[in-house]
């Protein structure tokens, strides 16, 4: 068994041109190279797009307000009743309030229509009538 790993270092063998420098450094800046451009693979296809992600779905965490209809990351959906600090009260039936945490909110599904939008909508409706 000794024999075994006291072969092993002769099996090995040197690196092809012996200990010269000169091809090490080529080989060295192949792997830095190489490296920085998986680095930026990693950056553009990954890093990236999650970061572009975070910041639209905290824009419409900020923007939430009472009205809106929601999706939670639970399936519920339901009308924001009222806004908190960092909770939201979801109506989700006629006498059914929840509270969530505005983390919990995973999309909007309508916004709440300003006061003056809707009257205009309504006017529209009524001439084509």
């Amino acid at each position: 068994m000794i024999n075994l790993f006291a072969n092993a270092v002769v099996l090995m063998g040197a690196p092809q041109g012996g200990a010269a420098g000169g091809s090490t450094s080529g080989q060295m800046m192949t792997t830095f190279v190489t490296f920085g451009l998986v680095i930026l693979i990693f950056y553009f296809l990954i890093i990236r797009p999650q970061n572009k992600k975070q910041k639209e779905t905290q824009k419409m965490i900020a923007a939430l307000k009472k009205g809106d209809r929601v999706a939670t990351i639970g399936g519920i959906r339901g009308t924001v009743t009222s806004v908190k600090d960092t909770a939201v009260v979801l109506k989700v039936d006629n006498a059914v309030k929840i509270e969530f945490s505005k983390s919990a909110v995973a999309a909007v599904l309508d916004k709440k229509q300003d006061v003056k939008d809707s009257e205009e909508d309504s006017e529209d409706a009524e001439e084509k009538e």
